[in-house]
């Protein structure tokens, strides 16, 4: 049996100094389904192959996506009692922006993957605190890029992409309170196939702007949206810092978004907009590397509305496992 081809990634990460991600590329093995193992410190996380317990995981929003596997149940001590004794006695596994990460596996929805994450020197948990920082998937430019460009060399040519058929007919108001009025909305419908229209509109952001649409048929769709960077307005930055957060934020982390926009700095047009479709693509891949044939129209939606799409969409992908 020929041997696993390894990557390791290396950068600086929002909020620690250095974090690296291990990627082991599997051989076939006929006996096995293809899956993603997504593992933090030496301690598994989550299979894609074992989609039917994804719900058992802990799911939070703080700066960025968190899932942990122990959740709620975790005592003080960081000791999980479990959901069913499948993690009594050990320590929680949690991981933050996996959504940089998870859409590239797209590309190889019949080639398996161990994702190893380590290497996190300071930082906070998901409470906030200083001790037991949460480790999270290198941020390099906060694109796909880095991480597509790499495993291409080694996984091979993309693959045929994988649907599946999801009649969810939904729309909903964002609100920060059942109480308080709405500052955006998501609307889904059935389609032949993954399209999402993202637009961002904030008023009490000086007025910035950003709208973006994608339909997805097969690989070469997703390879614009994969160089779209993280961003971040320059108020929120400010706001960021002075809390105490993004302390490993460098230049190369990301796009800083000043006011006035100055567009000619983008790299892809509204890549702010495309780059919330990568987070949305990535939100709803780390299940399962396989898209929802949906189409999703999204005012200033972050990674909450996202999970609550994946939500809705879920019991589609269990009935396909």
């Amino acid at each position: 049996m020929p041997a696993c081809k390894t990557l390791n990634f290396t950068s600086p990460s929002l909020s620690y100094g250095s974090a690296s991600v291990k990627v082991q590329i599997l051989p076939r093995d006929s006996n096995r389904a293809p899956r993603i193992s997504w593992n933090v410190g030496g301690r598994p996380l989550y299979r894609t192959d074992q989609v039917k317990l994804f719900e058992s995981l802990h799911f939070e929003v703080c700066r960025t996506t968190i899932y942990s596997d122990c959740g709620l149940d975790a005592g003080r001590d960081g000791v999980s009692a479990g959901h069913d004794g499948m993690h009594a006695g050990r320590k929680c596994a949690a991981l933050a922006t996996p959504e940089h990460l998870a859409p590239v596996f797209l590309l190889w929805p019949d080639v398996s993957f161990d994702v190893n994450v380590e290497g996190v020197d300071a930082g906070r948990d998901v409470n906030g605190d200083a001790a037991n920082p949460v480790p999270e998937i290198p941020l390099m430019d906060g694109s796909a890029l880095p991480f597509f460009l790499a495993l291409r060399r080694e996984a091979g040519v993309p693959r045929e992409l994988s649907f599946y058929d999801a009649p969810v007919s939904r729309q909903w108001d964002l609100r920060n309170a059942p109480d308080q009025p709405s500052y955006g909305y998501v609307r889904i419908e059935p389609a032949e196939t993954f399209e999402v229209e993202y637009r961002l509109d904030r008023p009490d952001a000086n007025g910035f702007k950003s709208c973006a649409a994608l339909s997805v048929y097969g690989p070469e769709d997703l390879y614009g949206v994969f160089q779209s960077r993280t961003f971040i307005l320059e108020k929120e930055y400010e706001q960021a810092r002075e809390a105490g957060l993004l302390a490993g934020a460098t230049e190369s982390c990301g796009l800083l978004v000043k006011s006035p926009v100055d567009k000619s700095l983008y790299r892809t047009p509204e890549e702010p907009a495309m780059h919330k479709i990568l987070d949305l693509l990535g939100d709803l891949s780390f299940a399962c590397p396989a898209l929802p044939k949906i189409r999703v129209e999204i005012l200033n939606g972050g990674h909450a509305s996202h999970h609550q799409i994946l939500k809705e969409v879920l019991p589609y992908l269990l009935k396909v496992e």
